[in-house]
């Protein structure tokens, strides 16, 4: 297997489930990447179907070239082949902001819980800080080793102070003195499992909290859920065909690249929705 990470970093992720910081793009670099990122925004708020912060947080590399640019680049790709093998597709991007003092977290749940993907360890999940992720700002929290054991219940909150579609969170009893903080600073990666136990807590600091978050997969993992399931081939071959390949138009919001965004959004929900009691975030339950 070929990569960037040592032999060590491969056996600390084997072992606890997520590896950081790793450094990946340099300060300069970065800061052209927030900048890029914020004015996307500010281009694009008001002008499109759905507000712009709904296409930043869901799949926002069909819709923008950024997204698919980061998770293209070598340096992400090569850290996730270290973990994955040479065959990668990104199955979701999305960016994670929270506002400056705001007191929105992110309850204590499995990533992998509601994605049809069953409970495979062919998934890797990276997390790019584009401002401090800091305890402060609200970074993640992670139970090392949690991803050993399988998919434990959750149950959907629904609450209004939770980043996550459903409020989902774990249901049965989190140590939270086991809990390690992973800080990053702008540039820095994280690399985290699917069934690992994580968190966040509010951003009390005076800058937003910016991280930009990439779930890679392999060809074969499972595809298990109600709808159909998509996916960018971004190194290598898919030889399983279980998921529908796409090459989004290029540039930003096409009507084509929206069109596409509805496709699969709308196909998604069937998955992501599945069993839940009330309106999922701004997936329409199938």
């Amino acid at each position: 297997m070929t990569g960037s990470l040592t032999k060590a970093q491969i056996e600390a992720y084997r072992r606890d489930g997520y590896l950081c910081p790793i450094r990946v793009f340099g300060a300069e670099e970065t800061r052209a990447q927030r900048a890029t990122f914020e004015g996307l925004e500010a281009q694009f708020e008001g002008s499109l179907p759905r507000p712009v912060s709904a296409y930043c947080r869901t799949n926002g590399h069909l819709v923008m070239e950024q997204p698919r640019q980061i998770a293209s680049d070598p340096r992400i790709l090569d850290a996730v082949e270290s973990v994955l093998g040479p065959d990668l597709l990104l199955w979701s991007a999305e960016y994670f902001t929270k506002e400056a003092g705001s007191q929105k977290v992110v309850s204590w749940h499995q990533d992998i819980t509601y994605w049809g993907m069953g409970e495979t360890d062919h998934e890797v999940t990276v997390w790019l800080a584009l401002s401090p992720a800091t305890a402060e700002s609200g970074c993640m929290q992670f139970v090392p080793g949690s991803h050993r054991s399988s998919l434990v219940d959750h149950r959907d909150t629904f609450s209004a102070d939770n980043l996550l579609s459903r409020g989902q969170e774990i249901a049965v009893e989190v140590d939270e003195a086991d809990a390690v903080a992973a800080a990053l600073e702008p540039g820095e990666i994280s690399l985290h499992h699917g069934r690992l136990f994580h968190s966040s807590g509010p951003n009390t600091s005076a800058d937003r909290r910016i991280g930009f978050v990439m779930r890679f997969i392999r060809p074969d993992t499972p595809s298990t859920g109600k709808g159909l399931d998509y996916a960018m081939l971004m190194r290598g071959c898919d030889r399983s065909l279980s998921r529908i390949n796409v090459v989004p138009p290029a540039g930003d919001f096409s009507d084509a690249a929206l069109a596409l965004y509805e496709e699969v959004l709308g196909a998604q929900a069937a998955t992501l929705t599945d069993g839940a009691a009330e309106t999922v975030g701004q997936y329409e339950p199938a």
